[in-house]
């Protein structure tokens, strides 16, 4: 199931909002947080979750198919507000796939919003999940992508990891990749495990932790 909002932004006063700063690389996600959250919010629901690594809890259970389209209808409206005080045009895109609410922002010149090796786009999804769970009570796992960000990160990284596997099996020797954030980690993991003759784990601290490929 797919859903489609489309925003019309607006130009908001100065003093709330200093847009010659939008204008760089990365966002001032703080500022984005508390304009719309408040933090007494921020403070309240806790710092947010990563992206599940395969050995991660996931303190939720099983959640019904009702809530996951609920999330995606509360993160587009936080995000059409976030769109309207940044001044920035864009779609949002809804579904829900594997147990997760799965939002899109579609656009041009959004690239402020992934920042940079995509760390704006990923305080970003924590900001809005926080914003989720504020509404829901219940901890939220969704995943935001901004003009297709993760999807292209998603391939360049499932290619990593089939070129590592196919030369863990030939040398015999592990292969430890750059440090990754949850979500690039699982990406990994998951082609790894679906590859006979090897296996992955994770070591290291954030933000330095990284997968290492061996035989398994």
């Amino acid at each position: 199931m797919t859903e489609t909002a489309s925003t019309d932004t607006t130009q908001l006063d100065t003093e709330e909002l200093d847009t010659e700063e939008l204008d760089t690389e990365e966002l001032d996600t703080e500022e984005l947080g508390t304009a719309s959250l408040g933090t007494d919010s921020l403070a309240s629901t806790g710092s947010g979750s990563t992206d599940s690594e395969p050995d991660a809890d996931d303190e939720r259970g099983s959640i019904g198919a009702g809530l996951l389209v609920q999330e995606g209808d509360i993160a587009a409206d936080y995000l059409e507000r976030l769109l309207d005080i940044v001044d920035y045009d864009g779609d949002i895109d809804l579904d829900v796939e594997n147990g997760r609410a799965m939002v899109a922002i579609v656009g041009s010149d959004l690239q402020p919003l992934i920042g940079q090796a995509g760390a704006t786009l990923d305080a970003l999804q924590e900001l809005t999940r926080l914003a989720v769970q504020q509404q829901t009570g219940v901890r939220s796992r969704l995943m935001l992508d901004v003009s297709g960000h993760r999807k292209a990160r998603r391939e360049e990284l499932s290619e990593l990891a089939g070129q590592t596997a196919a030369k863990v099996l030939s040398s015999g020797e592990p292969v430890r990749l750059n440090a990754m954030n949850p979500f690039e980690r699982k990406v990994v993991h998951d082609v790894i495990s679906a590859t006979d003759g090897v296996a992955s784990e994770s070591e290291g601290e954030e933000p330095n932790r990284r997968v290492v490929v061996l035989r398994a």
